[in-house]
């Protein structure tokens, strides 16, 4: 963890004494740790005693700060690498699955596009309450990690579950995301997303419903996890992530020389891109105008399989694919594995309601080369895109 940028949020718990000897034990590791606290955590702990272990300033109030012109909230949340909220009461994390933003704590999570680690610490019977369960629930869809309280005597001198887990087990929590962090290190990833356009004429376009938002997930935690990216994207309106190479492009013939150029380069490709299949016969060069009630036949021919072109020239790469398919959706993807000599390929149902196309989130099946399945529930892009990672890094590692 040397030389991590950690934000440690501290909410109003008894359990906040705690916080003091995990901010202690951070910087014993190396680590830059600011503190931000709610409202009331300064009736259990002072922002002097933190102050004093970071080494830093507490963000801890709104308006009566020296730095509250700077918005001190968003300069604390774009530098740091992870935000950790521990202890984290039911008060906060309700105000944290549902946007609240009324103190220093919850403005800065409501600002910070990192990953989020919660140690949660309340009374037994708060953790037991549905609207908390249901928080919870929420801020996992959202790909909030969580540390889960242990059992024992509480404050309120009740035994059961509730007690902040012990500050070993959300060190040992918080080392493994850094652990991961480098674990692609030296690897080259060269990933497409987003679709493809192809004109019709000067104003209208075949094209499809693709975000761009698994791709970009994927070139997001590879970077994250110290891989280099190239990342090629038909358009779309994300924001390239920061600290890859970006190249864009329209057509699918553009998106295949963009690969072709890059491939000798990269160690593996991941296809998540949604390459029209079909582009028009004829360009035509003026705009088509409607003739009264008179159809409009086009006629249209396959795009170039970018897939197929990578799988002639036997790179040797470690290549993934993607299936969006609204029927048969295994069978699909299993053909299209044998037929492109994938390692893996990720099928997902595009008719289901919910996920795919434009969704944050994903319900996905992870197949490889052997054809072992791997059904995963739904989760956030940024989720399954680890979880992708972690199963490429596995074949990499193979003899």
């Amino acid at each position: 963890m040397k030389n991590a940028k950690i934000v440690l949020g501290v909410s109003a718990s008894i359990a906040a004494y705690k916080a003091v000897e995990l901010v202690r034990l951070l910087v014993k590791e190396g680590a830059e740790v600011r503190v931000a606290m709610s409202a009331n955590t300064g009736q259990f702990v002072t922002p002097l005693t933190f102050e004093a272990l970071s080494g830093h300033p507490v963000y801890h109030t709104l308006f009566d700060s020296q730095n509250s012109a700077e918005m001190e909230h968003i300069r604390v949340a774009e530098n740091a690498d992870l935000l950790v909220v521990a202890p984290a009461t039911a008060s906060m994390l309700g105000k944290m699955a549902h946007g609240l933003a009324d103190d220093a704590l919850s403005c800065l999570h409501l600002a910070f596009k990192g990953p989020v680690l919660v140690a949660p610490a309340m009374n037994e019977g708060m953790w037991g309450h549905l609207a908390v369960k249901e928080n919870i629930a929420l801020l996992k869809s959202r790909g909030v990690e969580f540390v889960d309280p242990e059992s024992g005597e509480l404050a309120c001198r009740v035994i059961g579950p509730g007690r902040l887990a012990d500050t070993a087990v959300i060190l040992d929590k918080i080392r493994s995301y850094f652990n991961q962090r480098n674990d692609l290190t030296g690897i080259r990833f060269l990933i497409t997303a987003g679709p493809t356009h192809e004109a019709i004429d000067p104003v209208r376009y075949l094209s499809n419903p693709s975000s761009g938002k698994m791709g970009y997930a994927v070139a997001e935690q590879v970077e994250a996890r110290g891989g280099e990216v190239v990342l090629i994207s038909g358009p779309t309106y994300l924001k390239p992530p920061s600290g890859v190479e970006f190249k864009s492009c329209k057509r699918a013939d553009e998106m295949n020389a963009l690969v072709q150029e890059h491939l000798e380069n990269c160690d593996v490709l991941v296809m998540s891109a949604a390459v029209g299949d079909f582009a028009a016969e004829k360009l035509e060069k003026e705009k088509i105008k409607k003739q009264g009630d008179e159809g409009l036949v086009l006629k249209l021919v396959p795009t170039i399989d970018i897939l197929l072109e990578v799988a002639k020239r036997n790179s040797g790469k470690l290549v993934v694919g993607f299936a969006a398919e609204s029927q048969n959706l295994l069978e699909s993807a299993l053909e299209k594995l044998k037929k492109k000599n994938l390692d893996l390929i990720v099928a997902n149902d595009i008719s289901a309601p919910g996920i795919g196309f434009q969704s944050d989130s994903n319900q996905v099946t992870i197949i490889d080369r052997e054809e072992n399945m791997e059904h995963l529930p739904l989760k956030p892009k940024r989720e399954i895109a680890d979880l992708l990672l972690d199963r490429i890094l596995a074949r990499l590692k193979r003899p």
